[in-house]
């Protein structure tokens, strides 16, 4: 199972991710989350990573930033997390994630249709597009989303003490952890190593 880390915001959480063994890393470009970095911030941060894939998460921002961003910052994927269309999604120049939230009319047949690489499923909250550290109705969901056909990646409350849940539940593709690897709103390398090393117990040698 993957592992994506997002919200990352310093070189140390950058470093202790990738090397406790996460495989994607994420970075927020949203300016009105907490967790928002700068292009050029995250350009910095990138230079560091070897192995890892790096995600740019937008959220319906004008697709000729989203592409200048990925370009500028040698983004692995671009992670759309509002209400992008299916044609903005085509013109994204990166291979693309696109965030569903459950509740919000969730459709596997929707997110088979969209131009997308991986599916990331999120809690739904009418206060906020993600990011809230929420969890939801894991099995119900889980019905639904044991119809895609694409990658699946769970985010929504996912923590040490309950990712091996999250996996038994939904066989998925990998999650989506963020806020519960937090501390004062900034990430701890001691919750990450602590979270991937739960993680790495499940993994099966490739």
């Amino acid at each position: 199972m993957k592992v994506k880390i997002c919200g990352l915001r310093t070189e140390e959480a950058v470093l202790a991710a990738e090397d406790a063994g996460a495989d994607f890393l994420g970075f927020i470009f949203y300016e009105k989350s907490h967790r928002h970095v700068l292009p050029e911030e995250v350009r910095g941060l990138t230079k560091h990573v070897q192995r890892a894939k790096t995600v740019g998460v937008f959220v319906d921002a004008p697709l000729d930033e989203v592409n200048a961003a990925a370009d500028f910052c040698s983004l692995d994927f671009v992670q759309l997390h509002g209400h992008e269309s299916a044609a903005y999604a085509r013109a994204v120049c990166r291979p693309v994630i696109k965030a569903f939230r459950w509740g919000d009319d969730f459709s596997a047949e929707e997110a088979n249709d969209y131009p997308a690489e991986i599916i990331l499923l999120d809690s739904f909250s009418k206060d906020a597009v993600g990011g809230t550290g929420q969890r939801f109705r894991w099995r119900e969901a889980a019905e639904e989303t044991a119809r895609l056909e694409k990658p699946l990646l769970v985010a929504g409350g996912i923590a040490s003490g309950n990712v091996r849940e999250a996996e038994e539940v939904f066989r998925p593709y990998g999650v989506d952890v963020s806020g519960s690897l937090e501390i004062e709103k900034r990430k701890s390398v001691e919750r990450i190593r602590e979270f991937m090393a739960v993680v790495q117990k499940r993994r099966i040698p490739e």
